[in-house]
């Protein structure tokens, strides 16, 4: 099975960035899709975004422009740059991972990262 470990999160001050790590290990050949999820005290958690095997990457608008997924796939991580960063952009953030196992498909989530935007 993958296993997912996310580091980089923290405070930081509004306007500021940081960037996200998430190292997989495990049954790293069957990871299809990566990917960043958030989530704020009292809210559900959403996509911030995704990015394929082949580097193909996806957001929700409200992400672009401040969000950044890559991948290092000889690494096996996954980063978030997250530039500008809001008071509202507070949250746990989690890396996912969709992997294809003899069942067929599951999701794996990391355990998470505080992010927190404060002066």
């Amino acid at each position: 099975q993958v296993q997912l470990v996310e580091s980089g999160g923290g405070l930081v001050q509004p306007g500021g960035s940081l960037r996200l790590s998430c190292a997989a290990s495990g049954n790293i050949a069957g990871i299809n899709g990566m990917g960043w999820y958030r989530q704020a005290p009292g809210k559900q958690r959403e996509l911030v975004a995704t990015i394929t095997r082949g580097g193909v990457r996806n957001s929700p608008a409200s992400m672009e422009g401040r969000f950044t997924i890559s991948r290092d796939n000889a690494k096996n991580t996954v980063y978030l740059q997250m530039n500008s960063l809001k008071p509202e952009d507070t949250a746990v953030y989690y890396c996912y991972a969709n992997e294809a196992y003899y069942l067929g498909l599951r999701g794996v989530w990391g355990q998470g990262t505080q992010v927190t935007v404060s002066s």
